[in-house]
This record gives C-alpha cells, structure tokens and sequence, in this order.
C-alpha cells in the first residue's frame, strides 16, 4: 500500500500517478532495498542532478510492503563531513553499512623510468587502450607527469570502498532468512551477477534502480528488469533542482 510520508509527497504522486502506479507494482510483495551508494553517487555527475538521501527515505518509506532499507557507505576517519553524513542518514532511518575508505598512494614519479615507457601509465590507463597511442604520445603524456614532479608531487591519492562482496552477502542472507520477497538493488556493477543470477533461480523477484548507461553488460544480459530513477526525479532529488513548473504546482 502506498500511504504518502509528506503532504509533498501527496503532493506529488497526483502529479506523477503513472511513475506511482510503477513504483506500486514493483513493490507489491516484501521488499528489501539495498542502495550501493558509492555506485550511485557517481550517476549524479550523468544525471546533471542531485539524489538527497532524506526525500528518497521519505519515498521508500511510502510502501508499507518495504521492510527494509540498507545504504552502504564508505567512511573517511577523521573526516566531520563524512561523520556528520552518518549521523544524518542515521536520523532519516536507514540501515547503515559502512567501514573505512582505504586511501591508496600511486606512485607518479617518472625519475627511473625511460621517456618513452608506458609502464608508470599502465597504472592509471588500461593496456588495450595505451596500445593505441603512438611513442609521441606515449613521451607526451610521461612529461605532464615529470611537470607534477617538478612541483613536489610524486604520488596521488585514490580513495577504494567497495561493498560488492557485503551487499551481495546480504541480499543472500535475506533471502535464506525468508525476510523478503522482492529485492531492490540500487546499483549497476557487474559484480552483482552471480547473487541475482542465484536469487531469480530461486524464483525471487529482483528490480535494478538505475540510469541508462549505469548499467554492466552482465546485468542487462541476465534481462533483470530495470526502473530508471529519472522517473521519479522530482521525488528524490536536491529541492533546488525541481523544475519551477513543478513547485509551482505543489506550493
């Protein structure tokens, strides 16, 4: 049943019915919802807006049919910002996984390796792609680095926080503790092949909530039924970004 969190929502759902209608239907049986937020915080920058993690709580939270939702977040130690997020996302109800963002040095000091050497690129650019560009290039590219050098800068910092492994743990162990029917995956990584590939043959139902061109080939081969979240933008996103038609109305 869908029972509206906020008078903006209600709001809403009159202007949008057909995008409810879906949403009501995807969520007709016990559901759990587990959102990648790593993947998805990178959809934003395609997208052109912003997903705000309380109004896609407020939404989700209008099922009563969804019995749960995980977000999975990695956290920078140390760091306000990221701490007060947890806090935040605390407070609007989620199921929080979360563990330290591994920050990872890369080496880009060219000072022991030839001019024309693609071995401190291979690091950061795959082969098959390096393997087209000429020797120029090749040199072109070793001396912006030997630039960087110049200025005292040797390495890079990468930051790595992958919850693949967690959420695909969970989505099984919700399904061997029978707490959910209908599992609702926001992500698009191909590496949650093998847990949905198990989860249908075992004749559970399984949505992906994504964007066009978020989505692995290994997924949209496996014919796993996707909800492209631009539907439901005026829902979830940034209040600044709604269209002024639509504020107009809901005002």
């Amino acid at each position: 049943m869908f029972i509206p969190k906020t008078e903006r929502i209600k709001k809403l759902a009159g202007l949008f019915p057909d995008e409810i209608e879906e949403l009501k239907n995807i969520f007709k049986d016990s559901t759990h919802v587990y959102v990648d937020w790593s993947n998805v915080f990178h959809w934003q920058g395609k997208l052109g807006w912003h997903i705000h993690q309380g109004r896609l709580k407020q939404l989700l939270d209008s099922f009563d049919t969804i019995k749960s939702v995980k977000i999975y977040m990695g956290t920078l130690e140390g760091n306000q910002k990221s701490e007060d997020n947890l806090k935040e996302l605390a407070s609007f109800g989620y199921d929080i996984k979360t563990k330290p963002v591994k920050l990872m040095k890369m080496s880009i000091n060219t000072s022991s390796i030839p001019s024309n050497s693609a071995a401190l690129l291979e690091n950061f650019i795959k082969k098959c792609l390096l393997s087209k560009f000429n020797l120029s290039t090749i040199e072109y590219l070793n001396s912006k680095l030997a630039d960087l050098n110049k200025q005292g800068i040797t390495y890079i910092e990468d930051m790595k926080c992958n919850f693949d492994v967690e959420i695909g743990r969970d989505m099984l162990l919700d399904f061997e503790r029978k707490h959910a029917e209908n599992f609702v995956l926001w992500s698009g990584d191909s590496d949650f092949t093998d847990p949905i590939s198990q989860l249908l043959g075992d004749n559970k139902t399984v949505y992906l909530f994504a964007t066009s061109r978020r989505v692995s080939y290994e997924l949209n081969e496996i014919g796993l039924p996707i909800f492209d979240i631009k539907k439901i933008k005026e829902f979830i996103c940034w209040p600044k970004e709604i269209p002024q038609s639509v504020k107009d109305k809901i005002a």
